[in-house]
């Protein structure tokens, strides 16, 4: 089993590629990892080094897996943070020739456009971009609940609104909505939520004090690992919860900022506690 994952890299903690390989390697998956930036830690530390790379450099690199067969192996392009407009229609473009010289590739795009706390947090060129470009090559989408509304241009607030929502603006395959809050989830809990075409589900998961960065893209991790492996969506969907909520359980009780994903590690894999999906009837 082969990804090709195009996103962020940093130096210190776990976002981007830094939290998304090492979860997909446990899971028995080869891992290409292609960075959009090389920085020392993500923002909001007080001082951040490195820088987004240039779209040329991207798309050489891009070129150079290319040549050595990667496109011909992989299962899945799974793509994150992309820092610039430019990394954009470089990623894009790859996608799109990957997908026509491979035609059984398929591709997860994570957005990684912001946040409901912090809003847009990427440069104001990108979202329409990862909408207009990037979703519609797209098996898989995993949005935010803030990015599912921004995507799709509505509020979400109930479950037939984000159903609704997301079979209209998506090309194919599933949209996997995460951190949602909807008017009937229950205080205390968070939901994450699948959509395809005829069916629909929903895994609540108990909402921790704690919302450290790079949770969307270990979870993009964990759902595209649970795929490659043999699981339906809902079997999927439950993994990549279970997992997460671990990961962030062992997190919370260090005190730590940064998710305490290696020290994790059986947890990836054999989370201790199982979340189950239910089906939405819609």
């Amino acid at each position: 089993m082969n990804v090709i994952s195009i996103q962020s890299q940093v130096a210190f903690g776990h976002v981007g590629n830094s939290a998304a390989v090492f979860p997909m390697q446990m899971h028995g998956i080869d891992v290409v990892a292609v960075p959009t930036t090389l920085l020392s830690n993500r923002p909001g530390y007080p001082t951040i080094r490195g820088r987004v790379l240039d779209a040329d450099l991207v798309a050489d690199l891009l070129r150079g897996i290319e040549e050595r067969g990667a496109v011909d192996s992989a299962q899945m392009i799974l793509s994150g943070y992309l820092g610039s407009a430019e990394n954009a229609n470089a990623v894009a473009d790859f996608v799109a020739r990957a997908k026509a010289k491979n035609p059984a590739l398929r591709y997860c795009c994570d957005p990684v456009l912001g946040d409901r706390d912090r809003g847009l947090f990427v440069h104001a060129d990108i979202p329409p971009l990862v909408r207009d470009l990037l979703c519609p090559l797209a098996d898989i989408i995993t949005p935010n609940h803030f990015e599912l509304e921004w995507l799709c241009g509505t509020k979400a607030t109930m479950i037939d609104q984000v159903v609704k929502a997301a079979r209209a603006f998506m090309a194919r395959g599933t949209i996997v909505v995460t951190s949602a809050e909807l008017a009937d989830t229950p205080e205390g809990e968070i939901e994450t939520l699948a959509v395809e075409r005829a069916k629909a589900w929903r895994v609540r998961t108990p909402k921790l004090p704690i919302s450290p960065n790079g949770t969307g893209d270990l979870f993009a991790a964990l759902m595209v690992s649970a795929g490659l492996r043999g699981a339906n969506t809902p079997e999927a969907l439950s993994h990549a919860a279970s997992a997460i909520f671990a990961v962030l359980e062992r997190t919370a009780a260090s005190g730590m900022e940064e998710m305490r994903i290696v020290e994790s590690a059986e947890l990836l894999t054999h989370p201790p506690r199982k979340f189950e999906c239910i089906a939405t009837i819609r």
